[in-house]
Formats: C-alpha cells, sequence, structure tokens
C-alpha cells in the first residue's frame, strides 16, 4: 500500500518553500557584505550623482545661449576653481595671523606674568606654584619646535593626496553622468508601458528639481549670511573680514550646526580685535541673525525648494549625520525630498490606475 504525505492542512512546510526562503536570505546577506566592502566607491557615485543633479541646472540655463559641451565646461571648471579660490583666499591670513602668534607668544607670557604679579590673589598662586615661570620657559620653546611639525605636516600631506584622488575620481563620474546618465534613465523608463514611462519621466523630472531648488536655496542662503557678517565686521574693523565672511557663507551651508560654527569662529578672531567690545557685539548680532535665519529666511527659501515639513528636515539630517557625518548632514534633505516625492508619485499612480473593471481578466462578475 503506497503512503502519502498530506501537507493540506500546513503541518508541513513544501521543501521548495524552505529553500526559496534560505536563498532569500543568502542574497540578502550577500548583497548587504557587498554594499559594506564597496561603501567607499558607492558614496562616490552617490555624491557624483548629486553633484549632476545640482548641476544640471546651470548647464540648462546656460545650453539655451551657448552649445551644451561649452555650457558644461564653463560649469565644472567653475566648481573646480572654487576650492582653490577659497584656499588662496583663507590660508594666507591663517599663515600670516598662526606666525604672529608664535613669535609674539612669549610677550604674551610676559604680559600674563605682569597680570598675576598686580593680583594678590593670583600672586600667591604663583609663588607657590609658578605657573607662570612654566608658560614663559614653554613659550620661549615654540618657536624653534616648528620643525617637529614636518612629521604631522607629512600625515596631512597624504591625506590632501587621498582627498585630492577622490575629488577628481568623484567630478570624472560626475561628467559622465551628466554625459549619459539621463540617456539611461530615459531607456530604462521606455522599457515600461506609455503610463508607466511618462510616470517615471515626471518622477526624474521632479527630484532633480528638489535637488536643483535645494542648492540653489542652500546658495542664497548662506549668500545673505556671508555678506550681512561682511558688513558686521567691516563695521566693528575687525582684520580680515571677508575671509571670515567667506568662512561664515561655507560653514552656513551645513545645516542645524553650520551657522553656529562660523559665528563661533568669527567670535573666537573678534577677541584679538578690540575685545570685549567687538566680541559682544558681535555675539549679540550672531544671535540675533541666527533667529532671523532660522525662524524667516530658512524657511520660506526651503519650504518652497523642497517643500519639506520642518519635522522631517530635522529629522533626516540628524539621521544624515549620524550615518555619514557632515556628508550626510548635506546630503539629507535631497534624499529626503526624493524619497517624499518617490511616495507621492507612486501614491498618485496608484489613485489614478483606480479598481479594476468588472469585466478584467481575473475578477468575477458581482
Amino acid at each position: 500500500m503506497a503512503v502519502r504525505t498530506d501537507t493540506r492542512n500546513g503541518d508541513l512546510l513544501p521543501i521548495r518553500t524552505v529553500l526559496r526562503t534560505v536563498l532569500v536570505v543568502v542574497v540578502v546577506a550577500l548583497a548587504l557584505w557587498l554594499i559594506y566592502v564597496l561603501r567607499q566607491p558607492l558614496t562616490w557615485i552617490f555624491i557624483a550623482g548629486f553633484i549632476t543633479v545640482a548641476l544640471s541646472g546651470p548647464i540648462s540655463f546656460l545650453s539655451r545661449r551657448m552649445r551644451r559641451g561649452f555650457a558644461v565646461a564653463i560649469v565644472y571648471f567653475c566648481l573646480i576653481l572654487t576650492p582653490f579660490a577659497l584656499i588662496a583666499l583663507l590660508v594666507p591670513p591663517i599663515v600670516e595671523q598662526a606666525n604672529n602668534l608664535v613669535q609674539n607668544l612669549p610677550q604674551y607670557a610676559q604680559e600674563v606674568t605682569k597680570f598675576v604679579n598686580d593680583n594678590d590673589q593670583l600672586r600667591k598662586l604663583q609663588e607657590d606654584y609658578d605657573i607662570t615661570g612654566r608658560l614663559e620657559k614653554e613659550a620661549g620653546k615654540l618657536p624653534g619646535r616648528i620643525g617637529e611639525a614636518a612629521g604631522v605636516l607629512s600625515d596631512i600631506g597624504l591625506g590632501v593626496v587621498n582627498s585630492i584622488f577622490a575629488a577628481v575620481t568623484i567630478l570624472v563620474l560626475s561628467l559622465f553622468m551628466g554625459s549619459s546618465g539621463r540617456r539611461f534613465l530615459d531607456m530604462w523608463a521606455r522599457q515600461y508601458p506609455p503610463e508607466r514611462e511618462r510616470w517615471m519621466r515626471d518622477l526624474f523630472e521632479r527630484i532633480g528639481n528638489a535637488i536643483g531648488n535645494y542648492m540653489a536655496g542652500a546658495l542664497l542662503q548662506a549668500t545673505v549670511a556671508g555678506v550681512t557678517s561682511y558688513i558686521m565686521l567691516l563695521i566693528l574693523g575687525v582684520d580680515y573680514a571677508l575671509p571670515l565672511a567667506v568662512i561664515v557663507f561655507v560653514l552656513d551651508l551645513l545645516p542645524l550646526v553650520g551657522a553656529t560654527l562660523g559665528a563661533i569662529i568669527v567670535g573666537i578672531v573678534t577677541l584679538f580685535s578690540d575685545f570685549p567690545i567687538d566680541t559682544l557685539v558681535w555675539a549679540v548680532f550672531a544671535i540675533i541673525y541666527q533667529q532671523v535665519e532660522n525662524n524667516v529666511i530658512q524657511p520660506r527659501i526651503q519650504s518652497r525648494a523642497v517643500q519639506l515639513d520642518p519635522l522631517i528636515v530635522l529629522v533626516s539630517v540628524l539621521f544624515g549625520s549620524a550615518l555619514a557625518g557632515v556628508l550626510g548632514a548635506l546630503l539629507a534633505i535631497p534624499v529626503a525630498a526624493s524619497i517624499q516625492i518617490t511616495l507621492q508619485q507612486y501614491l498618485a499612480l496608484r489613485r489614478s490606475a483606480g479598481p479594476p473593471p468588472p469585466d478584467a481578466p481575473g475578477v468575477a462578475p458581482g
């Protein structure tokens, strides 16, 4: 008599189902492992794509007035020239001030000694621990120790070389994406029926506009911060007002913490200008301006740019900074906007499709 295994009650899973489940788990694990191993080039590809989309607006604008090849060359040349211009503007005053600090440090130590000797409480501490004597001794040794920084500078140079290699790779990837990326997207969209193709083209267009608008809004906001800081520094008569305003501009591009970091750096510089008046005036200005930026300038700009709820902006920036540091915080808002647009477009597609007609295949008549 033949024996038959009855699996109708679901007591035993078919072997095919078990194998399929194990295979899916293995494939997912391998995919995650591969993503982890290739995380650096994948990050470069993601950044290159972001740059490509962000620069598509200026390239399209210039393409209406000249050949596209010239427009691409001009935009990317300006992009490459920007960091060199920042270095040329910021490095000379930093080097000069650092050199002045090293050369004048013994004099500063002597002034501290005089201040301590004129104060009864501090003079007693000086007699017990000889604090200023040790400060003067170390300050006198500092100029002679500059040569010991060669090892540190060599490590910094290696990091700079690696950063330059990464930047060149990202720019080359961005150029290739800009020249052929949209063609690949169009080829992908043409594989679907006309309605789905139109939906995908509209999705790509909206995501590109959101990222471009975000970059334009961030640059506008940072420009306002830099210009107002420059005007205030000119009024106060602080040295190197233009480089400090550029620092404020660059740091203001970072969400949440950028404006605060810029204000702190400038505040430290004002300590050596006309303390305490310049420092107090700058602190009051920075606090007032950041309130205006957070409550007036930024909401007006970014609400029109990416149309994200402020809570989503905050959460996305926090998640992005936790995952990828400063880079994650910078890219978090356009990524969140892209996800929101994709969900909105998908739900709109589902609503437009509607329920299947009664006579459609597989639908039983009522």
